[in-house]
Order: structure tokens, then sequence, then C-alpha cells
């Protein structure tokens, strides 16, 4: 047992090559590009609205389409069914989000510098934590927003879930909810990661196959 241990902790403290350190910097890269575009987009068709109003959902503020046009129209038509008014102050992500992602981006280049694999499976964890809490974040509020009706409201319609991903029609509105291209760089930066902890994992192998119990390790 002591052996697999020593084993693993020689992995950990392996010096990984230049190709898993240059995908943790695009991993970087690709998350400051996150944080700088749209993460998630909706699109509500109804008959009255046949071009449709569009929302873009970013780390930092809510952008409405049609020059922000679509946001007041979205707002005040939530306004007859009592749903709460989509306006920045009511996301408290947007005041984490931006430094989160700027954060990761910091500790993968973090990671990049020092360049052994127990960085990259530090920053790895952390990033997959960061991207399920606000995923969960983001569904919960779209449930909030949807359940949450005020019960004077002057039409009355039953709790509604507004879709996280894909199409619904809610009312006589299709709604459609998809990953803007934020997210997608975001995807991206995920797929830089896992590449790395191959590439920085089977390195270790490698050189712990080669060299004694004890011995300094460096992927060749």
């Amino acid at each position: 047992m002591n052996g697999i241990f020593q084993r693993e902790e020689r992995a950990l403290r392996t010096t990984v090559g230049v190709a898993p350190r240059a995908l943790l910097v695009a991993a970087a890269l690709l998350v400051a590009v996150a944080g700088t575009t749209s993460l998630w987009d909706m699109t509500m068709f109804a008959p009255q609205y046949g071009d449709g109003l569009r929302l873009h959902i970013h780390s930092s503020r809510l952008e409405g389409g049609n020059r922000g046009q679509d946001l007041k129209e979205i707002n005040l038509l939530n306004h007859y069914i009592g749903m709460h008014e989509l306006s920045q102050e009511s996301f408290t992500e947007f005041q984490w989000m931006p430094f989160m992602m700027g954060a990761l981006a910091l500790l993968f280049l973090r990671a990049a510098f020092f360049g052994t694999v127990g960085h990259i499976v530090d920053v790895a964890v952390l990033f997959g934590y960061c991207s399920l809490f606000s995923l969960w974040s983001f569904a919960h509020k779209l449930w909030a927003y949807g359940h949450e009706l005020a019960p004077n409201a002057p039409v009355k319609v039953a709790p509604f879930m507004p879709p996280v991903f894909g199409r619904a029609q809610l009312a006589n509105f299709e709604v459609y909810s998809y990953p803007g291209l934020g997210s997608y760089a975001f995807a991206a930066a995920a797929l830089a990661l896992a590449a790395a902890l191959y590439l920085g994992f089977r390195g270790a192998r490698m050189a712990t196959a080669a060299r004694p119990l004890g011995a300094a390790v460096t992927e060749p």
C-alpha cells in the first residue's frame, strides 16, 4: 500500500513537458474569452413578435437584442404575469462570475508556470466545481423567476420553468435557450485541461516506470 501511495505522490510531483503547459495557457485564454462574450442566449417567439425577443447573458451583465429594447419588452411582458424584473441588481452571479473567471485564468497560468501534474489536478478540480456550480446557479435562477410569481399579477399563469437548454412552449411563446460563444469557449477550455491532464499523467507513468523510488522525475 505504501508503494502505491509513493508512486501516486511521485506522479503528482512530476514536472510536465511543453505540450501540457501550452494547453494550460490556451485554457486560460479561452476562459478569458468566455468572460467577455455571451454565455447563454435565449430567444422568444410569439405571433406578435415574429422576429423574436433576444436575451444574451454574459458573466457580468444582461444584454437585450435590438440595442437593449428587447430586454425592456421582456420586462414589460413579465410584469403582466408577475415575474421579477430582469435587472443587473437581481443577478448576484454578476458580482462573482467575472472574479471567478479571472481567478481561473490566473490559476491556469500559475499551473503552467510551476508545471507539475499536481498543479494540473488542482486546477482541474477547481474548474469542474466552478463549472457545475455556475450551471446550477443559472438553472436555479430560471426556476426562481418562473415560480416566484406575484400573486396580484394582472395575468394569472401556473408556475413554470424556462428552459435551461433547448425549446419550451410557455403560453403563446416559443422559448429557445442555448449556450453562447462564451460557453463554447469554456467547453474548449475544459477539453484543453483534460488533454493537459492526460498528457501529464501519461508522462508521469512513463517517468515513474523508468526511475526508482526516491529519484527526481521530469517528463521527457
